[in-house]
């Protein structure tokens, strides 16, 4: 099994070295070669990743959604309302459960997910990358996302003093 890097004298300082910078890099230039496309659907990219479940799911309770993308209840819900001020989803409260909030996609929001069959290809396209590659960057980086949730709840489960 490979050696877990540990100590702050283990990092490098330089910006090229920056794990969370290439990271940020990456994903700017996906999400700027998103943009014409998801422009001409009338979508933000934000309001794209909501479609995406939503086609893959169904109708979705608001809290279901928001683990899905890794938004809080406060940063999804004007998105979720701008897409229902543009007839693409539909907001309703629970029978069972008036706290909950159910999205459903309308027939344009479902009518939508045909024009968009071309937008994924935009990324795997332009990478220039093997499936496997692919598969296993993507692999990488759900690790990634789980190891450093864990970490981020660790530290914030910690009393403030205890941090340094």
């Amino acid at each position: 099994m490979a050696e877990t890097v540990t100590g702050d004298e283990q990092w490098s300082m330089l910006l090229s070295d920056q794990v969370c910078f290439a990271l940020y890099a990456a994903s700017r230039s996906l999400t700027s070669l998103y943009r014409p496309a998801l422009d001409e659907l009338g979508l933000t990219y934000p309001q794209y990743l909501v479609l995406l479940v939503l086609w893959e799911r169904g109708s979705v309770p608001v809290r279901e959604l928001g683990a899905a993308l890794h938004l809080d209840y406060g940063t999804l819900t004007p998105l979720l309302k701008r897409l229902e001020a543009h007839g693409i989803v539909h907001r309703e409260r629970s029978a069972s459960d008036e706290r909950s909030v159910l999205i459903t996609l309308t027939e344009q929001g479902t009518a939508l997910q045909d024009r968009a069959r071309s937008v994924p290809a935009l990324a795997g396209n332009a990478t220039a990358m093997e499936k496997a590659e692919l598969d296993q960057l993507l692999g990488l980086l759900r690790k990634l996302t789980a190891n450093v949730t864990v970490a981020a709840d660790a530290l914030a489960a910690k009393p403030h003093a205890d941090r340094s």
